[in-house]
């Protein structure tokens, strides 16, 4: 009787132990399988078959786009992270079996959504209006700044700062259209007086040669009609004359 009470003891003892046993964690490189704690693949790798109470992990490398960046006990790598333009992404780092991609923003974005890395999200940066200048260029972590012109400046919306107006005058030009906030002022040549002089010269000429025949076309409406005799007619009206006063031979 006394053995049979020190068996069940001895066989309670060992299922405790048994159980203890499982509940004990496996170590900081290994992973746990049914009972069993078998040895972690190494980062770039992937589990083939797990161990067994004879048999150590079979690890395979990651391939085709996929990875793993750490130590595992994972059947499948993870797929490659995409860089896509859409969102204003680049690849920044290459996919490789032991590290994700990292990626970077396009030219003219600035991230949204940045990570350790790189970043997930990226916009466009925005746009000065005509009348405003870049106060603060945009990076790749922060958007364009724009402010407005103020006084007497000008900017299209592209310049890291206002321009002064022209001064039309202290370039000895006269100005044809002001200057606004959104564009330069537009000079011209000044107009010269002798030019001025000369044009008025000419109209007055011209209206005074108007002027005179006018008055000569009315005087000669008014002047009475002259008849003008050729050397011909004269003749004839003769010889007509000396007919009329020789007398006649006819009896």
């Amino acid at each position: 009787m006394a053995q049979f009470e020190s068996l069940i003891w001895t066989i309670n003892i060992i299922l405790v132990l048994e159980s203890i046993g499982s509940c004990i964690a496996c170590g900081r490189a290994e992973y746990r399988i049914g009972d069993e704690c078998c040895p972690m693949c190494s980062q770039g790798n992937r589990v083939h078959k797990h161990c067994t109470e004879f048999t150590s992990t079979s690890c395979v490398p990651c391939v085709d786009s996929t990875f793993l960046d750490e130590p595992n006990g994972l059947m499948k790598c993870k797929v490659c992270t995409n860089c896509d333009p859409g969102l204003g992404l680049k690849v920044k780092q290459p996919c490789r079996p032991s590290s994700d991609t990292v990626c970077g923003t396009l030219e003219g974005f600035y991230c949204l959504d940045p990570t350790k890395d790189g970043c997930r999200a990226a916009q466009r940066h925005s746009s000065c209006k005509p009348g405003q200048y870049i106060s603060h260029t945009g990076t790749t972590s922060t958007d364009t700044v724009c402010a407005d012109c103020t006084g007497d400046t000008y900017s299209n919306g592209s310049l890291t700062s206002c321009q002064p107006h022209t001064q039309c005058k202290s370039l000895g030009l006269q100005e044809l259209r002001p200057g606004t906030h959104l564009s330069n002022s537009e000079c011209g040549p000044q107009s010269s007086k002798i030019e001025t002089g000369i044009i008025i010269g000419v109209a007055a000429s011209v209206l005074i040669i108007i002027i005179i025949i006018g008055f000569v076309i009315l005087r000669r409406k008014k002047s009475p009609t002259t008849v003008t005799f050729s050397a011909v007619t004269v003749i004839a009206v003769e010889a007509s004359s000396e007919l009329e006063e020789t007398p006649s031979n006819v009896q």
